[in-house]
């Protein structure tokens, strides 16, 4: 159903007009006076006939509850109802129910009113969360009324700081109290220059923890996919200096920007306090997105070379992208954002338009390059005509782009395989048919060959490096400390010496990182890894970062007691150097667990690890700053 023949009739403001704005629209200028009675005409029956809302009865077993199939709503164009206006409305009987309980409207303006009765059967759960499970909504009002006259009201959204919601979570959230078999009215005002979607759900404590927690493994496989494609095209790029593989970087890199900003995560963790970037980060991020694809299209498919007016004109669409860019950090949200949304169809028929043209003309790499962006095509429709509120919200259609775009980054990352297959397969053509004449260019080409598979190696060796260490501390990392250690394992079995290990733990760390910031916090992680390399170098100790403010060193060709000196020695020295950062010197201590390794045991390692675990657990327990064994 579209947006126009969904519309109910809206709410008068006090003057007796209708909202300054219109009542729809992209433009937000109202539609025309013939619209407006065609409106009129189509819906007059169907508000007439229209039932009313059962009240939504929650019962002991449900944990999660929709609340669309119980919902009223109503458009205020002018959006300055009050909420007494709202209740004298719904009391009159202009509130009517969801079209087939969706919320989904697409851009509209004024607010949105919807109201639903909910009464809990379930005395265990008296508490709950209500969730409007779309990200980008500018502000949220819930007016909560129970029969004893008492009243409640919550705000929220994207113009408020994201610490203000009741949970830490990428949708706008709020508690709720429902009083087990009282009937309580819940009225919501949303009021939004993003698209109108409102799909509002009640959950238990438990029942949201697990949403979270679902919902943030799919993101989390999402972008895990993105940043693999991202490392492993990196490094193509730094090595063969090709820039297809860097314009693949930037839209990697610009496109996850845009669905981390669409799916709320960049309010969350990139700008939690700045409520003016998450008015504008998604038009900015949809412009960078769009100057990757272009500029990614452009040099993928060479059209400077084969298409000479198509590429002057996937520039003149890259310039456009960028003045819409700069535009946007002063057009309002209801502007800019249409405008960006509704350019990315014709941007991307585009891209597939020029593919067509190079595939005609017989470049296979072009063929997966097509597929790709078809995918991605796909998948943009499906989301743009979501927010347009042509398509209701369902699994597929909300996460449509995300499915789309992650099979089209795969391809695309393909067909760089192919185009650099292909590339190598041309100059071994060109080198066959000029064996005869141009000797010395082949064995220069193949010398230029054989140093970029140099580069490959050395590439791969670094990063095989780069694994064994931890990144902050530059000491060896937990994988790489257990893979060592079996080995000096093995050879203490064989020369019947003795090993040790000593688990070592900062004292009271989470202090630091409380009182002075992060960034403090590391600096003293990496002074006191520092010490401690230093002080146990001289007995060819095995040190790596075990995780956190955790560290753990295997002293080969020592028993219990030689190791416990030992770990005496690195307690006393980190006491005696304390950590500078800045103008700052911090104190730090450590506990240190230590063992002696059974070598007889199975599963050595193990075991060893839990006893000297456990040692350290001692320490901490006797006070901390000291060296325990058991």
């Amino acid at each position: 159903m579209s947006t126009l023949a969904r519309k109910p009739p809206g709410l008068d403001d006090p003057s007796g007009r209708r909202g300054a704005q219109g009542d729809t629209g992209m433009g937000k200028r109202g539609i025309g006076k013939g619209w407006r009675w065609l409106a009129v005409v189509l819906l007059a029956p169907w508000v007439c006939l229209a039932q009313p809302v059962a009240p939504l009865s929650i019962d002991a077993t449900e944990s999660h509850v929709p609340l669309g199939a119980h919902t009223r709503y109503l458009h205020d164009g002018g959006g300055i109802a009050s909420v007494e206006q709202a209740r004298r409305a719904l009391a009159e009987g202009r509130f009517v129910p969801l079209p087939n309980g969706d919320a989904s409207f697409g851009f509209q303006t004024g607010a949105f009113w919807f109201h639903a009765r909910v009464v809990n059967h379930n005395p265990d759960e008296q508490r709950w969360l209500l969730v409007q499970q779309y990200a980008l909504s500018d502000r949220i009002d819930i007016y909560l009324r129970y029969p004893d006259g008492r009243e409640v009201h919550h705000a929220g959204g994207d113009t408020f700081p994201f610490e203000q919601r009741s949970i830490r979570y990428r949708h706008p959230n709020f508690w709720v109290d429902l009083p087990a078999g009282t009937p309580v009215d819940l009225l919501v005002r949303v009021q939004s220059q993003s698209s109108m979607q409102v799909p509002l759900f009640l959950y238990t404590p438990a029942a949201f923890a697990e949403l979270s927690r679902d919902g943030q493994l799919s993101i989390g496989l999402y972008y895990g996919i993105l940043l693999a494609l991202f490392f492993y095209n990196l490094v193509l790029w730094l090595v063969l200096r090709d820039g297809s593989y860097f314009w693949y970087l930037f839209h990697i890199s610009a496109f996850g920007l845009v669905l981390f900003t669409l799916n709320g995560l960049g309010f969350e963790y990139l700008w939690p306090h700045s409520t003016w970037l998450a008015d504008k980060g998604v038009p900015l991020s949809v412009c960078l997105a769009q100057i990757g694809m272009q500029q990614f299209a452009r040099t993928f498919l060479n059209l400077r070379k084969r298409w000479r007016t198509g590429d002057r004109i996937s520039r003149a669409i890259i310039a456009f992208f960028v003045v819409l860019g700069i535009a946007a950090t002063q057009l309002p949200y209801h502007i800019a954002t249409p405008l960006a949304a509704a350019a990315v169809f014709p941007s991307i028929a585009w891209i597939v338009a020029v593919t067509l043209v190079v595939v005609r003309s017989g470049y296979t790499p072009a063929k997966v390059f097509l597929l790709a962006w078809g995918m991605f095509l796909l998948g943009t429709a499906v989301y743009v005509a979501l927010a347009f509120g042509l398509l209701p919200k369902t699994f597929l259609t909300e996460y449509g782009v995300q499915i789309g775009s992650a099979l089209e980054m795969l391809l695309l990352s393909v067909a760089l395989g192919y185009r650099y297959a292909a590339l190598r397969n041309e100059n071994e053509r060109i080198v066959r048919s000029a064996k005869n004449e141009l000797e010395q260019k082949v064995e220069l080409r193949t010398a230029e060959l054989r140093q970029t598979m140099a580069q490959l190696e050395s590439a791969h060796q670094r990063l095989h490096e780069f694994s064994r260490h931890d990144g902050l501390t530059d000491l060896y990392n937990r994988t790489h400390f257990r893979e060592a250690f079996e080995h000096l394992l093995s050879q203490a079995r064989n020369s019947r010496r003795p090993i040790s290990l000593l688990m070592i733990d900062l004292d009271h760390f989470k202090r630091i990182n409380d009182a002075y910031g992060h960034l403090v916090g590391d600096d003293c992680l990496r002074l006191t890894s520092n010490t401690m390399a230093e002080t146990l170098q001289p007995y060819d100790a095995l040190l790596a970062r075990f995780g956190g403010e955790e560290f753990i060193a295997a002293l080969p060709g020592m028993g219990l007691e030689q190791a416990s000196a030992v770990a005496e020695e690195l307690r006393q020295a980190l006491r005696a150097q304390p950590c500078r950062s800045g103008e700052l010197e911090i104190s730090v201590s450590a506990s240190i667990g230590v063992h002696c390794v059974d070598l007889e045991a199975r599963n050595s390692l193990e075991s060893a690890l839990q006893v000297a675990d456990q040692a350290l657990y001692a320490a901490k327990a006797e006070g901390r700053d000291c060296v325990r064994t058991l």
